[in-house]
């Protein structure tokens, strides 16, 4: 009889390693260390496997940059092959052991799941508070000051021992983990997403379970709490921030309690009910800026030679698409008059 295989076996075999260097190589296949892996596929995905296998797999050094958009972030970007093996073991054993312990209401980076997906929520939660309170009511909302960059590293690896069994799993997870020194962990990193999610998993089930709180959500370190009575939610805030100080985080100090009526921004929308119950769905002040901002440069940069009219474009429709999601038709309409005739050429087309 065959033995069952363990989850790191799982994730290393060959098929998978496969699957896992075709997420890697998606939108990637113009890049020279995707080209130089793509030369000698099978013969480099063997070696990755015996490595892994045999404990000699080492990560190599991150690769450095700045992004200034929503806001300043450093970013540190893994080697093709190091992405390959996070994209295999969140795809066969963390997506399994972790992720399935997530509340239905934490958003961020899960397959079917997403900005839309929490807005979405969220305006459901909105319209069923009309239904049971009208629109007397509070909000807290909230986020975590650096919330990467502050990760703990003890903490989040007792907090994988309770998830994950196998010990090899567990060692590739915490070399991952510590090839940041000291603490916090890298944004660009395919795992640091679901070790995100996963440090304050605790948090949401105090809240949703133990708590009771229907009108929860969250994407990864910003959240919301909509309740009626505005003394109960400041006593909720209380064991949030105690919570969140045992993770040895910082509550956002902006983080603050204010009437129902007054909206709620999440998610790049500022939404809020009327009288008569419907949800108005406006774009933030601050993303019609950004947007304006990054379509100018990227006109620039086409201009100069640096990007293709096909990069434009999709960033062009990506926000579209996001914005058509709220009640934006006179925003689209501007932005589209604003930029459509100088983004394409004459015939517009990219």
């Amino acid at each position: 009889m065959h033995s069952i295989p363990t989850d790191f076996e799982t994730m290393c075999s060959f098929e998978n390693l496969y699957q896992a260097y075709k997420k890697a190589r998606s939108g990637k296949r113009d890049k020279s260390v995707c080209a130089k892996f793509e030369l000698h596929t099978t013969e480099n995905l063997l070696k990755l496997r015996d490595e892994l296998l045999s404990g000699t797999y080492r990560m190599e050094p991150y690769t450095e940059f700045m992004v200034y958009e929503p806001k300043e972030r450093l970013v540190k970007a893994s080697s093709f092959r190091d992405r390959i093996v996070q994209h295999t073991l969140c795809d066969n054993v963390l997506q399994y052991r972790v992720v399935n312990h997530f509340i239905y209401d934490n958003y961020a980076s899960q397959k079917g799941k997403g900005t839309h997906f929490g807005l979405n929520r969220l305006w459901k939660f909105m319209r069923s508070y009309y239904r049971n309170c009208g629109t007397e009511g509070w909000i807290l909302k909230a986020d975590i000051s650096k919330f990467f960059y502050s990760i703990d590293h003890d903490i989040l690896k007792e907090q994988l021992k309770r998830y994950i069994l196998d010990k090899r799993v567990l060692k590739l997870c915490f070399d991952i983990i510590d090839s940041t020194i000291g603490v916090g962990i890298p944004i660009g990193n395919q795992t640091s997403q679901v070790f995100a999610l996963m440090y304050l998993n605790d948090l949401d089930h105090l809240i949703k379970d133990q708590m009771g709180i229907k009108y929860y959500g969250r994407y990864m370190d910003d959240f919301y709490i909509i309740l009626q009575d505005k003394n109960e939610l400041k006593e909720i805030k209380k064991v949030i921030e105690a919570e969140i100080i045992k993770l040895r985080l910082q509550i956002n100090p902006k983080t603050q309690i204010f009437p129902l009526k007054n909206g709620i921004d999440f998610l790049g929308f500022h939404s809020y009910l009327t009288d008569s119950g419907k949800v108005v769905k406006k774009i933030r002040r601050d993303s019609k800026n950004n947007v304006r901002r990054r379509l100018r440069r990227l006109k620039r940069l086409k201009k100069q030679g640096v990007v293709s009219g096909k990069t434009v474009q999709q960033s062009y429709n990506s926000w579209m698409g996001h914005a058509k999601h709220g009640d934006t038709y006179h925003l689209r309409k501007l932005i589209e008059e604003e930029f459509s005739g100088t983004i394409w050429n004459e015939k517009g087309s990219a």
